[in-house]
């Protein structure tokens, strides 16, 4: 499996059959790049467009309609797709499971993505993700959670592989001192391959280009 580092909250994870999803996409997923697979959350438009690339056979909203939750639980060939949600909840706006954390799991590995998570997550969160091999967290410590929070629950899902995104300008050294257990490796390229044999003994948070 193959994951990319996209650009804001977007990283592209390919599988070995070749499905390529991208997460909170917005319309672009790098040059040229029509994923298979798009999820979207809604806080922000730089992580949902509303006119998806007719060409992405499979379009999955964090947030439901007609005050219902999204409920996903979608097989496109290798990856198996599901979901859990959070509340959109910053500066007075408050909408129960607007956000969703979206779980794929691929090559015997689970990986999740935050989205653009606004607060802590409780026990029956915490179960209903259960164990993730790979966590995607937003550390810019403002539009999403506190830093100290993001990384209390990064610390706590004990992942392998941390990979931050949302960073805008943030001091990069300013969320790596909340999960100090954690080694950290600085990539000089946007992607990296990794397996379940592959997976590091010690928690590590990967920095790859661009993040």
């Amino acid at each position: 499996m193959r994951i990319t580092y996209a650009h804001h909250s977007t990283y592209l994870i390919e599988s070995a059959e070749g499905v390529v999803v991208a997460t909170d996409y917005s319309g672009y997923a790098g040059p040229g790049v029509v994923p298979d697979v798009a999820t979207m959350n809604k806080a922000h438009s730089t992580h949902f467009t509303l006119y998806p690339d007719p060409a992405i056979g499979t379009v999955l909203r964090g947030w439901g309609e007609n005050g219902e939750p999204a409920r996903h639980a979608e097989t496109v060939r290798d990856v198996y797709i599901r979901n859990v949600t959070t509340d959109i909840n910053r500066y007075g706006v408050f909408e129960a499971d607007g956000n969703s954390i979206f779980i794929f799991e691929v090559a015997g590995l689970c990986i999740g993505h935050l989205g653009h998570l606004h607060h802590e997550l409780d026990a029956s969160d915490y179960a209903a993700i259960g164990r993730l091999d790979i966590v995607m967290v937003p550390v810019d410590g403002g539009y999403t959670m506190s830093q100290a929070g993001v990384g209390e629950i990064a610390a706590r899902l004990r992942s392998s592989i941390v990979l931050p995104m949302h960073r805008f300008r943030t001091p990069i050294e300013q969320f790596l001192a909340r999960i100090p257990d954690f080694a950290v490796e600085r990539r000089a390229e946007p992607r990296f391959t990794v397996s379940m044999r592959g997976l590091p003994d010690r928690p590590t948070v990967i920095l790859l280009d661009g993040v």
